[in-house]
């Protein structure tokens, strides 16, 4: 007859499904801002992709009749073509993803330069 431990009770879980439970929670909360963040992207790139057009029309009719009209509005269009295209690089740099290169180039940059000083001082 096989014997069971006595403090097994399936009623509670054990350490290690509760690590697992919030470790699976936090993947989940990751899963979704980066589904947030592609979608806001996608947003993004299609409201470039409008603007850009807006903004060549526009620019064809200051060429033809140049108003201060359209003028402000060609100016507008360029703004937002500017934050937008800032949207779009700060998808692609943050600085949790840039943060453990940097500093590892800091660090072994710095010995890299340690130990050419004490090679150059040890040789001249």
């Amino acid at each position: 007859m096989p014997q069971q431990p006595s403090e097994f009770n399936p009623e509670t879980p054990r350490e290690d499904e509760s690590e697992f439970v919030v470790a699976l929670e936090t993947v989940e909360r990751s899963l979704a801002t980066v589904k947030e963040r592609y979608t806001q992207i996608q947003v993004d790139r299609l409201r470039q992709a409008e603007l850009g057009n807006r903004r060549e029309d526009t620019r064809e009719s200051v060429r033809q009749n140049p108003t201060a009209q359209l003028k402000q509005e060609l100016r507008e269009i360029e703004q937002e073509l500017e934050t937008i295209e800032l949207n779009l690089e700060s998808s692609l740099f943050s600085w949790g993803s840039i943060k453990q290169p940097f500093w590892q180039a800091v660090r072994f940059g710095g010995l890299g330069i340690l130990l050419g000083w004490i090679l150059k001082s040890y040789v001249g």
